[in-house]
């Protein structure tokens, strides 16, 4: 598993999100509550939110 960093898609205004990947998906935790745990998503879920980001924003 990887260590958690700051996902690209994290806006500014302490708003961000931080994310790990591994074999079967990814996880992604609040940054200023990591304590409350996090969302875990396999890696075609993953993909799909991906994905409807990217056609969001063109």
């Amino acid at each position: 598993m990887t260590e958690w960093h700051k996902s690209s898609y994290s806006g500014g205004n302490n708003e961000c999100v931080e994310v790990r990947e591994h074999s079967t998906g990814t996880d992604v935790r609040d940054t200023q509550n990591r304590e409350s745990g996090h969302l875990s998503f396999s890696g075609s879920e993953w993909l799909a939110f991906v994905n409807t980001l990217h056609s969001a924003n063109e």
